[in-house]
């Protein structure tokens, strides 16, 4: 088992003190004022949203945000101080910590689905991706079709591996699918051989191909499988806390924020290796942070306005 240290962070003083609130305090604002403590759930290999460096430190984009979010809390509750706790999760682990109130925010890459609602909320939509699967170049598989009766690997506790679940069995593919404990694992199988495929969501594939050893010998699939929009995840059912997360996000959506932070982790070398994704902000993405949702409706992601479209193609 790989140790963690675990350290809290202290959002700065410098913070303005919001003023009294006169409204009693529920939910998860009533538990982090009484504990002085915000709990974040974040992970070891989501890099670039939620990832332990070289040095053993928590970052990433979605961990930019929850901080946005900690000090939003910290102005919301009157606090000169609010001690920040980074707690690991995994795909398997994140809902039931939010749910039982282990962690109050998970900070990761997680898929705001209609099924996953049913358990957890999440803030507004914070990326948008696509579930498609890597492999070997050499292995020439452009569609699913291609991986019929082979071996693929996709991560516990994820949307992708239902999905790739229920269309083996719909499509009668026969594949042997893989459950892997985290997505450094599954990468780590179609590395060695052990699977031919790994399902996931394409940033993700795109990010550990472009971290390995040799990114020039793994490609990603043309054909995207569902469209993932991914959401900090949030206790069910506590509309106070949501609304102060979500005004917080908004308001970063609204700035120059989200450009900078945008292009901190997907135009410019990230640690460890300083490797550079190249990765352009899409239309659907633009769409998202022009007029939020926190919708678990692929369709809601799927139709971009024509004149976002045009002002993407001229960027």
């Amino acid at each position: 088992m790989k140790l963690f240290k675990l350290a809290g962070v202290l959002v700065g003083a410098s913070v303005l003190i919001g003023a009294a609130h006169a409204e009693e305090l529920t939910g998860r604002l009533k538990k982090i004022k009484e504990s002085g403590t915000l709990t974040l759930g974040v992970r070891d290999a989501s890099i670039p949203f939620s990832y332990l460096d070289d040095k053993q430190s928590y970052q990433g984009y979605s961990i930019d945000l929850c901080m946005k979010a900690a000090t939003a809390i910290q102005k919301k509750l009157g606090m000169t101080s609010l001690n920040v706790k980074m707690i690991p999760v995994t795909s398997a682990t994140r809902i039931p910590l939010i749910a039982n109130g282990t962690a109050d925010i998970s900070c990761d890459s997680a898929t705001n689905n209609l099924e996953r609602q049913k358990q957890v909320a999440f803030a507004v939509t914070e990326f948008v991706t696509a579930n498609r699967f890597l492999s070997k170049k050499s292995a020439n598989l452009k569609t699913l079709d291609d991986l019929k009766g082979k071996t693929i690997v996709s991560t516990s506790g994820t949307s992708n591996l239902k999905q790739i679940t229920t269309l083996n069995a719909e499509r009668n593919l026969g594949m042997n699918i893989l459950s892997a404990k985290d997505h450094a694992e599954a990468f780590l199988m179609v590395e060695t051989g052990r699977a031919v495929a790994f399902v996931m969501d394409d940033i993700l594939l795109s990010s550990l191909a472009a971290n390995s050893k040799a990114p020039g010998d793994y490609v990603v699939s043309s054909e995207a499988l569902s469209v993932e929009p991914y959401g900090l995840i949030l206790p069910l059912g506590d509309a106070a806390f949501k609304k102060v997360v979500d005004d917080a996000l908004i308001n970063v959506y609204k700035g120059d924020d989200i450009k900078k932070i945008y292009a901190k982790w997907f135009q410019s070398p990230i640690p460890p290796k300083g490797v550079n994704l190249n990765v352009p902000m899409s239309p659907q993405l633009q769409a998202v942070l022009a007029k939020p949702t926190d919708s678990g409706d692929p369709a809601a992601y799927a139709a971009v306005p024509e004149a976002q479209k045009q002002s993407s193609k001229k960027k």
